[in-house]
């Protein structure tokens, strides 16, 4: 005779596995972090349906040959640029190694903390137009892409385009669709070198969090006796006339 209770266990469904957790990484100098970071990442949270956005910034950025910013500072302001929306994460990992920050070291680092945490997890590695071009020239680059789908910052509507290497290499894409923002660090560096206040930054350049940490620190702050610079049109506010 047949078991109905047996019978109804085995004709049961199966469980339902819980979805994979999407995890983006947002790597960088952030020297200073600014707007134009932020639209990104918000972009991409809501796009590509992240649970979660990790803000990771780089001890010693192996490219760059300037000094920078100490990596706390960096940190702090991050920290302060993204405390509004709990899925943005500060990422702390590359400030705890030590030498060069390489993006395939910190992969590996996060994805073999997730397996033993028992977290599944898909990841995204965001970038821009201009790193999705010379990605062929970072360090082991082509196990970054065996682990990562590529999220890349389309601006203007324009498809990225990837170098030769790169292009004949299979890797996973999605775009982010990006507004444009005329924003760079290294705008905002001259600016505030040639004696911009961060706070009349705020809100078109900075949060407030940050010209306020800014103004405080004096980062990047030059003495006017010491640096003939002007402030790169277009960042710095003119003053109202009187």
């Amino acid at each position: 005779m047949t078991d109905p209770l047996a019978q109804a266990r085995s004709s049961a469904p199966e469980p339902l596995q819980p979805r994979p957790r999407r995890i983006g990484l947002f790597g960088g100098s952030f020297d200073p972090v600014h707007r134009g970071h932020r639209v990104l990442a918000d972009a991409a949270l809501a796009q590509l349906g992240l649970d979660e956005l990790r803000w990771v910034v780089a001890a010693q950025p192996w490219q760059k040959a300037r000094r920078l910013a100490s990596a706390e500072d960096r940190a702090a302001m991050v920290a302060l640029a993204i405390a509004d929306e709990p899925r943005h994460r500060l990422e702390s990992c590359e400030l705890e190694r030590t030498g060069p920050s390489y993006s395939i070291d910190t992969v590996e680092q996060l994805q073999a903390q997730a397996a033993r945490d028992g977290v599944a997890a898909q990841w995204f590695l965001l970038i821009g137009q201009d790193q999705y071009a010379n990605l062929a020239t970072w360090r082991r680059w082509p196990e970054l892409l065996d682990r990562v789908t590529l999220a890349v910052a389309a601006r203007d509507g324009r498809r990225p385009t990837p170098g030769e290497a790169l292009a004949a290499h299979p890797h996973r894409i999605v775009q982010v669709a990006m507004p444009p923002v005329p924003l760079s660090s290294t705008a905002l560096r001259a600016a505030l070198q040639a004696g911009c206040d961060p706070l009349a930054l705020v809100p078109d350049q900075l949060c407030a969090p940050v010209a306020q940490y800014l103004a405080r620190r004096q980062l990047y702050h030059l003495d006017p006796a010491q640096s003939s610079d002007a402030a790169p049109e277009g960042i710095c506010p003119r003053p109202s006339p009187p």
